[in-house]
C-alpha cells in the first residue's frame, strides 16, 4: 500500500513546485533538524537555506543573470550543496564537475556550458589553472561582497533549466543533459516515495553530485527532511566507520562501491548495522554474488536494485522482496513512469523477446544542450500514444538492451550502441580515442571494452604509433595518467603496425577487438577492488 505522498506531509499550507520550495519549507516546519554533516560538521535546514540565500546574492553582485550557468568544481562538501541551492535561488544553472576529472575534461565542460562563474576551492585552482580556465571566473562560496542582501531574487518555476549532468554519449564528447526544476523536484519525490524517507532517516552520501543518482540522493533527503551525511572518503573502513558513528539508516552505492565493501579485507560483511534500513545499487548491473552476500550478512536491511538513465533520472526498481527470487533483474517502472520494451518497428516486445527500454511518463529531461541533432535521436515520439490533437508523446528511448519475463520484470541485457561502463561511469569509445588522438606519437587508436570480473568492462586501447622505433609505452602511460581520469584511462594498450579496416576505410572495430581476444592476451592488472581508490571515477 503506497503512503500520501509527503507533499502534503510537509504540512506547510504551500504547494511545493521545485526543490527551493522544499528547502524553504523544511526551514519553516524543522528550521533546526539537522539537514547535513560533512566532516564532523553540522548545518540545520534554516542555516542551509540562510548561507544558500547569502550566496545567491553574491552571485548576483557578481553579475550572474537568470538561467546562465554556474560549474561547481569542487568535493562532496557542504559548499558544494549551498553553491548549487544559491546558484538555484539566483535563478542561475548549475553544472556539477567531478573533482575527479583532469584539466582536459574540465576546459571542456566549462567552455560547452558557457559558465559565466566557476566556484571552486584554493586546493583546487591548480587543477582549474593547468586547464586554461580564466581565473576571473573562479570564485568562493565564501567570496564576500559589500551589499550581500541588496537585491531581489528572480521568480524560478518549475519548467525552467535547473541542472546540466554531462555524461558521455554513444559516441564523441560528454553531453550536457538539461534537467528542469520539475524533473528534479519528481525524481526527488519518486525515489522518496518508494524507498519511505522520512525526517526520521540518515542518509550517507558516497556519490558525486555530478552522478545523476548521487544527487538524487541529495534532494531526496531535503524533499523528506532527512539529515545526510556527506562521505568523502570511499574506502570501505571509513564507510563502515561512519555507517556506525553517524547512525546511518540509509546508504546508495553503485557495483564497484558494493565489491568494495564486499572484500574479505572489508569490515562491511563484518559488522553490525541495527539502524541501516536499506541499501540500494545503481549504475551497472550488481554482480549475483555480491547481492547474496549483502542479503546473508545484513538480512534485516532492505535491498533496492535500480536502474536509471540520466536522460530520465530514474526509471526502474526491483522491491526488496524480490531480490532474493530475481537477484540479476532490474525491476518494473518506478511510479508515475511506464518502462516499454520495443523492437525495431517501434511495436511492444513479447516476453522473452530482446527490445530496447523507452521511458515515458516523468522525469524526462529537456534534452541535450547545444546539440538538437542528439536530442531528435534519442527524444522521440511515441508511436503507441496519441494525444489530443493528434501531437504525440515524447519519450526516451534508452539505447539499453532490456528483456521482460512472464511477470513484467525486466532484465538488462546491454547496450545497443558501443558505450561501455567502466568504474560506474558511462564511456563512449570515441571519447578515448580523442584524447589518445591529441598524443602525437600515434597515428591511430581504437578502444573497446573487455568484460571484467566487476561487472563492468576494461578500456583496451589499439595503436598504431607515429615512428614504432621511437616510441615509448610508459611515455603514453604517462600522458593518460596526466590527462585522463581513471574511468577513461585504457588499462592495456595494443600496438599494431596497421589498424584493420572496412571496405568503407574505416576502423573495423569488430575485427580488432576479435583479434586481441584471439590473440589470448593476458588480463589486464590491477582489478582487485579493494586497490581502487574511487568507487565510481
Amino acid at each position: 500500500m503506497r503512503r500520501p505522498n509527503q507533499i502534503s506531509a510537509l504540512k506547510t499550507g504551500f504547494p511545493l513546485y521545485t526543490i527551493l520550495d522544499a528547502l524553504h519549507a523544511q526551514a519553516l516546519v524543522r528550521g533546526e533538524s539537522v539537514a547535513l554533516t560533512d566532516q564532523g560538521q553540522s548545518i540545520t535546514y534554516a542555516g542551509l537555506l540562510d548561507r544558500s540565500t547569502t550566496f545567491a546574492h553574491q552571485l548576483q553582485h557578481l553579475g550572474l543573470a537568470k538561467g546562465e550557468r554556474v560549474a561547481i568544481f569542487l568535493p562532496r562538501s557542504a559548499d558544494a550543496v549551498i553553491a548549487l541551492f544559491g546558484t538555484w535561488i539566483a535563478g542561475g544553472v548549475g553544472v556539477f564537475i567531478n573533482d575527479v576529472l583532469k584539466p582536459p575534461q574540465i576546459r571542456y565542460i566549462v567552455e560547452h556550458s558557457d559558465a559565466h562563474l566557476i566556484v571552486s576551492h584554493p586546493t583546487l585552482q591548480k587543477i582549474l589553472h593547468a586547464g586554461g580556465i580564466d581565473e576571473r571566473k573562479v570564485i568562493s562560496v565564501h567570496t564576500s561582497s559589500r551589499d550581500p542582501r541588496s537585491t531581489a531574487m528572480p521568480a524560478v518555476i518549475d519548467a525552467d533549466l535547473a541542472l546540466l549532468i554531462y555524461t558521455s554519449g554513444s559516441t564523441g564528447m560528454p553531453k550536457g543533459i538539461m534537467l528542469s526544476h520539475r524533473n528534479l523536484l519528481s525524481g526527488a519525490m519518486i525515489v522518496a516515495d518508494y524507498l519511505h524517507i522520512t525526517h526520521s532517516d540518515v542518509l550517507l552520501g558516497v556519490l558525486p553530485f555530478s552522478f545523476d543518482y548521487g544527487l538524487n540522493q541529495l534532494l531526496s533527503s531535503v524533499f523528506a527532511g532527512a539529515r545526510i551525511v556527506l562521505e568523502r572518503s570511499v574506502f570501505p573502513a571509513d564507510i563502515c566507520r561512519a555507517l556506525s558513528t553517524e547512525r546511518v539508516t540509509g546508504l546508495a552505492g553503485v557495483p564497484m562501491l558494493w565489491q568494495q565493501l564486499a572484500h574479505p579485507r572489508s569490515p562491511f560483511l563484518k559488522s553490525s548495522y541495527p539502524l541501516l534500513r536499506y541499501v540500494t545499487n545503481t549504475g551497472g548491473k550488481m554482480p549475483e554474488a555480491v547481492t547474496r552476500a549483502i542479503r546473508e550478512a545484513h538480512p534485516q536491511v532492505l535491498m533496492y536494485l535500480m536502474f536509471g538513465l540520466t536522460e530520465a533520472f530514474r526509471s526502474t526498481f526491483l522491491p526488496p522482496d524480490q531480490v532474493d527470487a530475481r537477484p540479476s533483474s532490474i525491476g518494473k517502472a518506478i511510479p508515475n513512469v511506464e518502462v516499454l520494451v520495443l523492437d525495431d518497428q517501434g511495436n511492444p516486445c513479447p516476453p522473452g523477446k530482446i527490445g530496447e527500454l523507452v521511458h515515458r511518463g516523468a522525469n524526462i529531461s529537456l534534452g541535450y544542450w547545444k546539440d538538437p541533432d542528439a536530442t531528435r535521436k534519442v527524444f522521440r515520439p511515441l508511436p503507441l500514444t496519441v494525444r489530443d490533437g493528434g501531437r504525440q508523446e515524447v519519450a526516451v528511448y534508452s539505447g539499453d538492451y532490456v528483456r521482460r519475463d512472464e511477470e513484467g520484470y525486466l532484465y538488462y541485457v546491454g547496450r545497443k550502441d558501443s558505450q561501455l561502463k567502466s568504474h560506474g561511469m558511462r564511456v563512449s569509445p570515441e571519447e578515448v580515442e580523442e584524447y589518445l588522438g591529441r598524443y602525437g606519437a600515434i597515428t591511430h587508436a581504437v578502444a573497446f571494452g573487455i568484460p571484467n570480473t566487476r561487472g563492468e568492462s576494461d578500456i583496451i586501447a589499439a595503436i598504431v604509433p607515429a615512428r614504432p622505433e621511437e616510441f615509448s609505452l610508459a611515455n603514453l602511460r604517462r600522458y593518460c595518467k596526466k590527462e585522463l581520469p581513471e574511468y577513461l584511462a585504457p588499462v592495456d594498450f595494443w600496438l599494431l603496425e596497421h589498424m584493420p579496416q572496412t571496405s568503407s576505410g574505416k576502423p573495423d572495430r569488430v575485427k580488432i577487438r576479435e583479434e586481441y581476444i584471439a590473440q589470448a592476451h593476458p588480463p589486464p592488472q590491477g582489478n582487485d577492488p579493494d586497490s581502487s581508490t574511487s568507487a565510481i571515477g
